[in-house]
Formats: C-alpha cells, structure tokens, sequence
C-alpha cells in the first residue's frame, strides 16, 4: 500500500479537493472512508502518463480495456461495504490495485482475483464480505458461493445499459442484489449476461 506519508504539496491539494468536491458534495461523509482515501495515493496506480487525471471524477484508463473508478465510486463502494476487522474480505479486482489499497487495513484479512476467474472458483467459500471493483451484468454462480451465509457484497450491477451500484446478502443459500444509485461505473466484461433471443 502506498502512504501519501512525505507527499508532494501538489498531490495532497488533490486529494483534498477530491475529498471536498467530489466525495463529501455526493454524500460520502463517513469519517473512515473519508481516511481511507486520504490515506493512499491515487496517482501511485495509474500510468505514469496519466497521473494528472488521478484525482479527476471520472474513471482513468490503465491500459488493456481496464479502468480506475472515478474517487466516488470507490467511496460509495466502501460506504456500502462497511469493512470491518472482523471480515474476511474477497475482492473481485487488481489485488496490488488502488481499491485493495484502501481495503486491505479495513479488514481482518483480503484475499484477490481477477475478473477473469472468479466464475470459475471452486467450492464454497467463507468470505464474510465479497467486493467486486467493477460493474456485471450477472453475478456467476461460483462467485456467490463464496459468500458465507448472511455475508455481505458490494457491487456495480449492469441493467439495460445503466451502471448502478448495488448491494446484497446471501440468504437462505441464495445472493440477491439491490440496485441503489446510479453511478459511472467500468463495467466488467468477463461478467456480461449470455445473450438471449428477444422479440
């Protein structure tokens, strides 16, 4: 994890512009988030081409069709989230990534995958709490076996073409998602829908 600890002056007016224009004017208020964001550099996980436009409300490329949610999106995800040290935490993303960044010191332990393979994980899981750093369409099967009853998860949900952020539970064996705001979210390929006949 990077500590902006010895920071640029420039860097740390970013940050504090982030958190005041952008996090705080959108409703992400929570002192911890707040901290969390404060805490780690965004600029250290974006191409060194476009370290300008870390702090900016939009997401940032990074090369290979992947993107760095825009600073709100990753505030209403660990808004929602509520990580504590006593989640054992997955996380649906780049494991040396800005959102595992902040996540890491939130949680009792942070396991990783990539996009790619979570639909093909094995087994039940027993994670506590599932983040996913991006927007599905459809959440695979395997993947929400590995929600531990009652365990909580966090997403960006795909529906006609709108990205929303989304939350569920598992309950009674199954994961059921709620849309909860509209948010521009990077939408996860790996997790598209199979298309189906419509008339």
């Amino acid at each position: 994890m990077t500590i902006t600890e010895n920071r640029p002056a420039a860097s740390e007016a970013a940050r504090r512009a982030m958190i005041d224009s952008q996090l705080r004017t959108s409703g992400v208020n929570e002192p911890w988030v707040l901290a969390a964001m404060n805490r780690v550099a965004r600029e250290d996980f974006v191409p060194a081409a476009v370290r300008a436009a870390a702090y900016t409300d939009r997401a940032v490329p990074l090369g290979d069709g992947r993107f760095l949610a825009a600073p709100l999106v990753h505030g209403r995800l660990l808004a929602e989230a509520v990580p504590t040290s006593a989640d054992k935490a997955l996380l649906v993303g780049d494991g040396a990534g800005y959102l595992a960044a902040l996540l890491r010191p939130l949680v009792g332990s942070l396991d990783a995958v990539a996009p790619a393979a979570a639909a093909t994980l094995a087994g039940q899981g027993d994670y506590s709490l599932i983040v996913i750093d991006g927007a599905i369409e459809e959440l695979p099967a395997a993947l929400g076996a590995q929600l531990a009853e009652g365990g909580r998860i966090v997403t960006g949900l795909v529906e006609r073409g709108v990205t929303r952020l989304a939350a569920g539970r598992r309950a009674a064996g199954e994961v059921a998602l709620l849309p909860l705001a509209e948010l521009g979210i990077p939408v996860l390929p790996e997790f598209a829908a199979p298309k189906r006949w419509s008339f």
